[in-house]
């Protein structure tokens, strides 16, 4: 990109984003779930390597959380790394592990966020699944946004593991099989989800152009709202928050009806 569009963006941006800010609607989004996609394509395009590109991903969560805290989020889901993940090699899931770790040890020093690990923390290194537990004990007690670190996450797996800790605790009960079956319902589920008690994502945005789900929030996306940027997620700005906010408001929430 030429100098001088860099240049005129850094000036018109800021005004522009302020312009936004102060029309922006009353109806916003309690919970937003957002999948932080692109590092490895960006990675590519600035010609450097995988690692470069996480850690750039990495660093831009921090400024996202801002952005929600500004217009005042309750509750942020972010997907970090998929139970698919797990399955890349060694050489690549080693430091995208310790990047994801180090970012959320950065988030919990900083006691702004109530952190909360989501995810199969069975399947990751168990000194990666302590610290994770660690940070969410750490801010426990902070009164500010909740934010679900989704981590080995993967929405089959969890309504799997939802429909097994159900059965676990019937089973501890005594609650016949039989029984079970004809009494479960949906809230029965939704009480053993990793979200549980929270309000499902009112949005979901997932940047670098990809439009699918690819697994995330499965159950509590039933009747959320979608907003794909084109944006490699390094590169997501808080004009491309403003304008997922924006676009989300405009639009009239029917809930099947």
């Amino acid at each position: 990109m030429a100098d001088w569009k860099r240049g005129a963006r850094r000036v018109l941006y800021p005004a522009y984003e302020a312009r936004m800010l102060r029309k922006m609607p009353a109806n916003l989004p309690k919970h937003i779930g957002v999948m932080l996609d692109g590092n490895r394509r960006w990675a590519k395009a600035v010609g450097r390597d995988t690692a470069h590109g996480h850690r750039a991903g990495a660093a831009n969560i921090e400024p996202l959380l801002g952005w929600c805290d500004e217009v005042g989020i309750e509750v942020v889901t972010l997907w970090l790394l998929s139970t698919d993940n797990l399955n890349r090699p060694a050489e690549e899931l080693e430091p995208l592990l310790e990047i994801i770790v180090d970012a959320v040890d950065s988030l919990a020093d900083q006691r702004r966020w109530r952190l909360h690990p989501v995810g199969a923390l069975d399947l990751l290194p168990d000194a990666a699944a302590k610290r994770l537990k660690a940070a969410a004990e750490a801010t426990a007690d902070v009164d500010g946004m909740i934010v679900n670190v989704a981590v080995a996450y993967g929405g089959r797996r969890e309504i799997a593991d939802a429909v097994r800790s159900l059965l676990t605790e019937h089973a501890a009960l005594g609650t016949p099989l039989e029984l079970l079956a004809q009494q479960i319902d949906i809230e029965h589920i939704e009480e053993h989800l990793y979200t549980k008690g929270q309000p499902d994502p009112d949005l979901v945005i997932r940047t670098s152009g990809e439009q699918r789900l690819g697994g995330f929030l499965l159950w509590q996306s039933a009747k959320s709202e979608f907003y794909f940027c084109e944006a490699y997620w390094p590169d997501f700005r808080r004009v491309d928050f403003l304008r997922a906010i924006r676009a989300y408001a405009q639009r009239e929430r029917r809930f099947g009806a």
